[in-house]
């Protein structure tokens, strides 16, 4: 008898054909529910375990599985892009460098440890030099993993108030992650697109943001259930690359324009693999961020992140 997961994942061309039911995991169908608002349902996986297999926020995997959290993740990593256009400044603030915000108040959307903002961290201070210690973090929420304490140059910011509006009333020099709907929030890093690419031809990582997490009750009574949802993943997502590299998309998206770019300026073949080692590097360096910016306080063994029987696969 095929045993049904309940799971949540936001649709994308990668998940599509996993989302319609075209591919089905095999013994294991997967019921998808929506959430309009996906951080709600990462926090819902975190505090509640809401779901037999979810999307997840990386670094807020990497702080639940540090905390306890008794689910572990698949290597398919279904969200990726740049954030060098992340941080944004007011337009007349005469900031033009990362390095400039040492010893500044700097915003970040919801919590310290949001992956986007990890990343962004990570670009000011390896590519521009920044202290990150130096600068005050001011959040517009909380953790979703609540037993997690940021470092002491964290603080919130005052309720009622929007990040966004602190950055343009000269309360904050930066912030990361927020919608700049103003004509007057600008990206802090020149040209910051280009910066990315650059960056990507340079290092060879494409940043990760989000992958798969699965309860471990699930995997305990059912050991097959992660290679099914892995293969099933991977099938989607190799679909969706030869549609993607064929021209074939109704209505390409933002994401897909992203993906598009990063053949162009790569020549890779893939630039979504999922398993483990291919994106060995990628990972390890986030992992040493989130280790950097005291979000991690303990050494973490990659491999051991991920679910063993589906370790040495790749799609």
């Amino acid at each position: 008898m095929p045993v049904k997961l309940s799971a949540l994942s936001r649709t994308q061309g990668n998940n599509r054909r996993l989302k319609d039911g075209t591919i089905v995991p095999k013994g294991f169908p997967l019921e998808f529910q929506e959430m309009p608002v996906l951080v709600q349902g990462f926090r819902r996986m975190v505090r509640e375990l809401a779901y037999d297999v979810s999307e997840m926020a990386l670094t807020t995997y990497l702080t639940a599985k540090e905390h306890g959290v008794k689910f572990t993740a698949l290597p398919i990593f279904l969200v990726r892009g740049f954030h060098h256009n992340a941080i944004v400044v007011r337009r007349d603030s005469g900031l033009t460098h990362p390095g400039q915000l040492a010893g500044k108040r700097v915003g970040v959307n919801r919590g310290y440890t949001v992956t986007t903002g990890v990343w962004a961290r990570a670009i000011m201070a390896n590519q521009y030099g920044l202290d990150l210690d130096s600068v005050t973090w001011v959040l517009s929420g909380d953790e979703h993993v609540q037993s997690y304490v940021p470092p002491s140059n964290v603080i919130s910011a005052p309720s009622g108030r929007t990040l966004e509006q602190m950055v343009l009333d000269g309360e904050l020099d930066a912030a990361i992650g927020v919608k700049a709907d103003s004509s007057d929030l600008v990206p802090l890093i020149p040209d910051a697109d280009q910066s990315a690419l650059a960056a990507l031809q340079t290092t060879g990582l494409y940043p990760i943001n989000h992958l798969v997490v699965i309860r471990d009750d699930i995997l305990e009574a059912h050991p097959d259930a992660a290679v099914a949802v892995f293969e099933s993943f991977a099938e989607s997502k190799r679909q969706y690359l030869a549609d993607l590299k064929a021209g074939a998309l109704a209505e390409p998206d933002s994401a897909d324009r992203l993906h598009l770019q990063v053949l162009e300026a790569t020549g890779w073949d893939d630039p979504l693999p999922y398993g483990v080692e291919p994106n060995r590097e990628v990972l390890e360096d986030l992992i040493e961020q989130a280790n950097r910016q005291h979000i991690l306080t303990k050494k973490v063994k990659l491999d051991q992140l991920f679910a063993e029987p589906v370790r040495g696969l790749t799609g």
